[in-house]
């Protein structure tokens, strides 16, 4: 565990770009194929007659053999669904039961798998279709690690339903936590459990397991935990995307590495849009106390970078995590909007308190300086991208209902409106056949300045 003295900085007073250097071994051209080699591949299949066959894919459903006793402990599996936010109507209950007191056969074995393979989905996956998560384009790993084909043989064959369902349901403490909650919820009070089944529902649509070490964010509670063995180890708060089309997406990513000191290049929306390029290059001493340097091509194209230092809309250090919606976390000079208790402020990418600690322990813990190469360059004043060795997830999620920061479970305010289309989709018949991907809309963000 890393002292607090380990997280001690000073703030780098230089500024100066520098261009990271290719590491990448040049591939080599591969030798030209002689002709002789060609003719002698193309003799040892002379008279070689080739014939094409159909390929067929069995689509039906599986279907394994069911016991009695097995089936008996799948319908008290599927009654007692309602415990964790499902509803026991969306499965075939009452056919269930005709069909055991008629004895094994067939029609047991196809209906008692086929109510089995549903509970795994909704349990697994999330009951929620894909359309109405609102902007999530978390793509869950689970459906592969965890596939129903195997959970339905491993059920029939033990009949312990329980123990396979187990093997499946999320192990964030967060997750059992609402169970309880909604447990200890009163009928009556049908608006809060239906939030708690809402947000154990999202918990279903992120990945089981979420790692040994971890970033995460909860958009709407404006904080960034790191989490290691599932015990938060720092809190941040956050500053996140406006609502509307700069709201921050939810997005599960990889951080590669952490860039101290960063430049910005600013896009062209603003350079020509608003006319800072002409105001670059016509305002050397302005621009240059702002730290933009600005260079003009021969076809009149204006390229605008902002230099590190304490000014940078970057602030002096941002998480490289790459992904199509050119999502990050990143410092900002406008820190005095932490303060705020509102903080849906920014075009998208989210900014971090005390980011300069959050850099330089994710370069430590990740592997990627020690605790005294972190500390050199993070005061060098110079663009330096640090690798990390050590893989380091990174969940943007949207949580209503949570366990926040003092360990109090509580609800928080919707401030993209995602709640609806969750909500109205839990009290819609069961979907079959949910997508795994979303098909909305990914907006690039390309203009995340400071909020003044």
């Amino acid at each position: 565990m890393l002292g607090a003295s380990a997280l001690a900085l000073a703030v780098p007073a230089a500024a100066q770009t520098a261009a990271p250097t290719n590491l990448l071994v040049q591939e080599q051209d591969a030798p030209a194929q002689k002709a002789s080699d060609r003719g002698s591949v193309d003799q040892a299949f002379e008279g070689t007659e080739f014939v094409s066959q159909e390929v067929t894919q069995d689509l039906s459903p599986p279907v394994a053999p069911w016991s009695i006793t097995a089936a008996q402990k799948l319908v008290a599996a599927l009654e007692g669904v309602r415990a964790e936010g499902l509803n026991p109507a969306d499965y075939e209950i009452a056919a269930l039961k005709s069909l055991i007191a008629s004895g094994p056969g067939e029609r047991l074995d196809a209906a008692a798998s086929r109510n089995f393979i549903w509970l795994v989905e909704d349990m697994r996956d999330g009951r929620t279709p894909m359309e109405a998560r609102r902007q999530w384009f978390v793509v869950d790993p689970d459906p592969d690690l965890y596939r129903s084909t195997d959970l339905l043989a491993m059920a029939a064959e033990t009949g312990d339903i329980a123990g396979v369902l187990d093997t499946i349901r999320p192990t964030h403490p967060d997750y059992a936590r609402l169970v309880k909650a909604l447990g200890t919820t009163p009928k009556a009070d049908s608006k809060k459990r239906k939030l708690i089944m809402a947000n154990l529902d999202r918990w279903r649509w992120l990945p089981r397991d979420l790692g040994k070490q971890y970033l995460m964010t909860n958009v709407p509670e404006y904080q960034l935990r790191l989490t290691v063995n599932d015990k938060i180890i720092s809190t941040y708060r956050t500053i996140v995307g406006k609502p509307g089309r700069t709201a921050t997406p939810q997005l599960a990513e990889k951080v590669e590495g952490v860039v101290f000191n960063p430049t910005w290049t600013v896009p062209q929306s603003i350079v020509k849009g608003e006319g800072l390029g002409a105001k670059v290059l016509n305002n050397p001493t302005w621009a240059r106390n702002a730290g933009y340097k600005a260079t003009k091509g021969e076809n009149g194209w204006i390229t605008v970078v902002q230099q590190p230092g304490p000014t940078n809309s970057l602030g002096m250090m941002k998480l490289d995590m790459p992904n199509p919606h050119a999502i990050f976390l990143h410092d900002t000079p406008s820190r005095h909007l932490f303060a705020n208790e509102q903080r849906a402020l920014s075009h998208g990418c989210i900014r971090t308190e005390r980011a300069l600690e959050l850099a330089m322990t994710m370069a430590i813990v990740g592997k990627g300086a020690t605790k005294e190469e972190a500390i050199a360059i993070s005061t060098s004043g110079e663009y330096t991208k640090v690798p990390l060795q050590r893989e380091f997830p990174v969940y943007i999620t949207y949580f209503t209902m949570a366990t926040d920061i003092d360990g109090k479970l509580r609800s928080f305010a919707d401030i993209y409106d995602r709640d609806a289309p969750v909500l109205a989709a839990l009290d819609q018949p069961r979907q079959a056949d949910r997508a795994r991907k979303t098909s909305e809309e990914v907006v690039e963000i390309v203009d995340d300045l400071q909020t003044s």
